[in-house]
């Protein structure tokens, strides 16, 4: 019964204001952070290509247990993928609470969007768009890697990049925007790096902000122009499984002898 009157009231029995909104901020604060630091380290991770095929190769493999197994399993990464996803949609639906519920409501954002020319209320508003995206471009893209793990090598995703280019760009600008929005805004709202003046902090957040999101569009986009040279080299043999390097060179050296 409490329960019932604080949903219709935001009040407890007591008289006291419901607590739920502020553990539902935390959990959306939480899994941001994770999904926001998670991107920066894949970014790290499927960049390698740019070292090299074999670099790539030796990342996806090491993420499939090839330093603890005697043959990787692309089940693994089918679990963390899988952890990843249900975080997306928590950190989503926590999202969507603050979405404007109808039109009038966000008439009467953008109304007062225009009129205060607010940096902050700008943001936000790019935040929101491309999280609207994401939430159909991420999880189109998660749910690929969540079914089909094995496909994580150079020819693979290079293929991969070969036919689904114009999404993968638009998932990156969405993704890189949204979470370097994210992030900036979760230092001002807990205070993160909060030095004696807060007006200052900010501007240098702000700086910080644009200048990580500027490094990882053009890391990014370097990536996916790597992978497209991959894969149109491989467009004859599309499906073909990667074969190292040093695997080839021995069977060669097999071969001739």
């Amino acid at each position: 019964m409490s329960d019932l009157i604080e949903g219709f009231l935001g009040k407890s029995v007591e008289g006291k204001k419901s607590r739920l909104p502020a553990k539902l901020d935390f959990v959306q604060s939480a899994t941001g952070l994770f999904l926001g630091l998670f991107m920066w380290g894949h970014m790290f991770f499927v960049s390698t290509i740019l070292i090299s095929n074999d670099a790539m190769y030796a990342v996806a493999k090491f993420f499939e247990g090839s330093m603890f197994l005697e043959e990787p399993n692309p089940g693994l990464v089918s679990i963390v993928v899988g952890f990843v996803f249900i975080v997306f949609i928590v950190h989503a639906a926590m999202g969507m609470r603050k979405l404007p519920a109808n039109f009038r409501q966000w008439q009467v954002y953008r109304t007062h969007m225009k009129m205060m020319k607010h940096d902050e209320t700008n943001m936000w508003f790019t935040q929101a768009i491309t999280g609207f995206a994401m939430f159909f471009l991420g999880s189109a893209h998660l749910f690929l890697m969540l079914t089909q793990p094995g496909t994580i090598n150079p020819y693979g995703s290079g293929d991969r990049m070969v036919t689904m280019w114009p999404f993968y760009i638009i998932l990156l600008l969405a993704v890189e925007l949204h979470g370097g929005i994210g992030l900036y805004r979760l230092c001002v709202k807990w205070g993160w790096f909060e030095g004696s003046d807060a007006k200052a902090t900010r501007k240098n957040l702000k700086k910080v902000k644009w200048a990580i999101t500027v490094f990882f569009l053009v890391l990014g986009l370097s990536t996916m122009a790597a992978y497209l040279k991959v894969g149109m080299a491989h467009s004859d043999k599309a499906g073909e499984r990667y074969t190292p390097t040093a695997i080839v060179i021995d069977m060669n050296a097999k071969v001739q002898s």
